[in-house]
């Protein structure tokens, strides 16, 4: 539609000069005023229908463009919330950040003009097929001009796609840093590195500012002829039509119908070379989209299926479990144990024998590479990961708040009465120092809680998963920033809350001993079993017994 109205304009115009103007101009008050106002109003009610189809035309490109967008982004954190732990271990944070702002805002950049540009084409097509009739060499004038205007965006293509690609990788080490600096501030601030993070900024920076540079200088050779070829082609038309007016082929009307037409045609083309400039942005913006979404999802059963029914007291079997990082580095090496329903379990062993390794497959943020864990006689495959984090609850040493209120980070939009939030605040010994918030549960946490001590901030984290009622309660050395009194107290009262299996991974005496029974770790296999005191005959645990007690005095 709008490709026609826009040669259906130009030739109205044309006529409008050969029958009203120049008449009119010939010969004043040959032109009946009637006729003034007729060709007023068609060239009126041609220009109101090109505008309303330019605006359809807007309206459903940018439609589509959003809706792209939200489809996209859709598809990004959908991606994130399925793939394996593994993925987020090696891409930082603010490259996650950029695949689904920055990425997906370059990838749709030419989705506009890529829908215009289909109109351009019909449009050039019109425009090649009026020019034919009005005269052959006008239109050899557009054959000439179009195709060189193809040729040299295409070349502008290939000459601007390397240093587009790394401009837009390097937004994302950008973001990067950005999000490290910001993250690490109280690391920044308490060692005085806020120059040395100013100098990555700067030199991340830099190198983005240097790459973007140089597609700007690409830009400023080919935009120039892009954007003057139409006006010389309006030039050349000129004097062809001039030329052909002066030996009777042509009428001055046809002369201003195609001048007309190349005119509208300026910033079409203009949009066409838009096109190809966003166009290798836009590919490698969607090629680093392409590398999220070509990441094969975790396997995710039907979350507790009919047929896998689990007590409420629950124990835990792991046999053969083995686990390996992606660097080919083994953590755990075909370990073996058994927990009973409702025992306490301390988890011991040196930096790096696989403790929190064990923690992480246990509560299923990732699955063993071998053998199997089970939970209430239910294999954790069978459960998948959603079933798995309705039995298990994992604490861990580095905790989280949201900027929201102490009662949504401890509910997280679970209904929780408000006999049950204070229960299980006494239940970590929370609930003297929340009462002396100043609006108590409803207080706003700062961003991570960095208003909150280390210590409160780990005992919220076990409110929360106390919540949620697990049958599994894991502890990561989730009680390291607690007073050793407070933990005493905390372990004795979940100790006393009956039905719940925990296992806590330990490194003082007093909780050692608070345990049923202590699994001695090594090398990624369990070495001893049994109680603190049956153990002490095993020299590696005595050795590290006496090292936790050395540290307490």
């Amino acid at each position: 539609m709008f490709a026609t109205t826009v040669v259906g304009f130009t030739i109205v115009m044309g006529r409008v000069t050969d029958e009203v103007i120049i008449p009119g101009l010939d010969e004043p008050g040959s032109v009946s005023g009637r006729g003034i106002w007729a060709a007023m109003a068609v060239i009126a009610v041609v220009g109101l229908i090109r505008g309303l189809s330019v605006m359809v035309r807007r309206f459903f490109n940018f439609m589509g463009a959003m809706l792209t967008q939200r489809t996209w982004r859709r598809s990004i954190v959908d991606r994130y919330l399925d793939v394996p732990l593994d993925f987020f271990r090696t891409r930082p944070a603010g490259e996650l950040l950029a695949h689904a702002d920055a990425d997906i805002e370059a990838a749709s950049s030419m989705l506009m003009p890529l829908a215009f540009a289909v109109t351009v084409v019909v449009l050039v097509v019109l425009a090649v097929v009026s020019l034919l009739v009005v005269h052959p060499l006008f239109a050899l004038v557009a054959l000439l001009l179009f195709p060189a205007l193809a040729i040299i965006n295409q070349i502008y293509t290939r000459a601007v796609e390397a240093p587009a690609a790394r401009a837009q990788a390097m937004v994302g080490e950008v973001s990067s840093v950005a999000h490290e600096s910001l993250e690490g501030v109280l690391v920044v601030k308490t060692l005085g590195r806020e120059s040395d993070e100013v100098e990555r900024l700067t030199l991340a920076s830099e190198q983005l500012r240097s790459e973007r540079l140089e597609v700007g200088a690409i830009r400023s050779r080919f935009e120039p002829i892009l954007y003057s070829l139409p006006g010389i082609g309006v030039l050349v038309l000129l004097l062809i039509g001039v030329w052909l007016v002066g030996r009777s082929a042509v009428t001055v009307g046809e002369v201003v119908q195609a001048m007309t037409l190349f005119g509208i045609l300026w910033l079409p083309v203009q949009i066409l070379g838009f096109l190809f400039q966003e166009m290798p942005r836009s590919v490698v913006a969607m090629d680093r989209i392409d590398s999220v979404l070509a990441v094969e999802p975790e396997h995710r059963p039907d979350p507790e299926p009919a047929s896998v029914t689990v007590p409420d007291s629950v124990g835990v079997v792991l046999e053969g479990v083995s686990f390996a990082y992606p660097d080919g580095t083994t953590v755990l090496n075909g370990l073996s144990f058994q927990i009973e329903p409702g025992e306490v379990v301390a988890l011991v062993g040196a930096t790096g024998c696989g403790k929190s390794t064990l923690v992480g497959l246990m509560s299923g943020m990732m699955p063993p590479d071998s053998g199997c864990i089970a939970i209430g006689g239910a294999n954790f495959s069978d459960l998948g990961s959603d079933g798995v984090v309705r039995l298990v609850a994992p604490v861990l040493q580095e905790t989280f708040m949201f900027a929201d209120t102490l009662r949504a980070n401890l509910a997280l939009d679970a209904e929780v009465s408000e006999g049950e939030l204070h229960r299980v605040l006494g239940l970590v010994a929370a609930d003297s120092f929340v009462a002396e918030l100043s609006d108590g549960p409803d207080t706003v946490m700062g961003e991570r809680g960095v208003t909150l001590s280390g210590g409160q901030r780990q005992r919220l984290a076990i409110a929360r998963a106390l919540l949620r009622r697990p049958r599994l309660l894991l502890l990561d050395d989730a009680t390291s920033a607690v007073d050793p009194v407070v933990e005493a107290a905390i372990l004795e009262n979940l100790r006393a809350h009956s039905g719940r299996t925990l296992m806590v991974v330990a490194h003082r005496l007093a909780t050692i001993r608070l345990a049923d029974r202590v699994l001695f770790m090594n090398e990624g296999r369990i070495a001893a079993d049994g109680t603190h005191e049956e153990l002490l005959g095993v020299p590696g645990y005595a050795a590290l017994a006496r090292a936790y007690e050395e540290a307490t005095e």
